[in-house]
């Protein structure tokens, strides 16, 4: 089984925050727990993909770049741009990972409600399991619902969530992620 790690939008502004948006929750705790999983995916010999999006800091400067304690691999990782909220939306993504023969993805980053919620949903269709970080996601308060129960919610809402034959499963940073299990899931269901 080929795996990868896609690490969304863990850009320095929009995790710091700016004079229009507050830092994201827990930033401390998210980093932490990227890094960690970074660790993992080079023991486990997966792929390392941070995709940045292009609205983060007008696409430019040190606020569109990977935050800055974010230990990357740079000689295992690769980067992709996006524009639209969904990753796979006319990147090259998709065809990253089927040329790698990726069948499993441990997706972490920002914003949960808006392209977390979207790559994961969007990663089944697209044939891959998919793990969801629990602890590996984080965004800001919205007008009606924290941050915290954005996170909580699509934590519920994602995990198990399937089409047909590719699903989604949520588990914490440190419960050794690139150990899929979706096939006993799919047993138990």
């Amino acid at each position: 089984m080929k795996q990868a790690l896609v690490v969304i939008d863990a850009q320095q502004e929009l995790i710091d925050g700016n004079n229009e948006e507050q830092e994201v929750f827990k930033k401390d705790r998210l980093i932490e727990n990227i890094n960690f999983v970074i660790q993992e995916a080079l023991t486990e010999n997966a792929f390392i993909i941070f995709v940045r999006d292009k609205d983060v800091a007008n696409g430019q400067g040190a606020g569109f770049q990977v935050h800055n304690e974010i230990k990357i691999p740079t000689n295992r990782a690769i980067f992709i741009d996006k524009k639209a909220t969904n990753a796979f939306y006319q990147t090259d993504l998709l065809q990253y990972l089927k040329d790698k023969k990726v069948d499993h993805l441990v997706i972490m980053g920002c914003k949960t409600e808006h392209c977390i919620d979207t790559a994961v949903r969007a990663a089944t269709v697209l044939t891959f399991d998919v793990t969801l970080v629990a602890d590996g996601h984080s965004t800001t308060d919205s007008k009606s619902l924290s941050a915290e129960q954005i996170i909580a919610h699509h934590n519920e809402t994602l995990h198990g969530h399937y089409n047909v034959d590719n699903f989604a499963v949520v588990r914490n940073a440190q419960d050794y992620v690139f150990k899929p299990n979706h096939n006993q899931y799919r047993a138990e269901n």
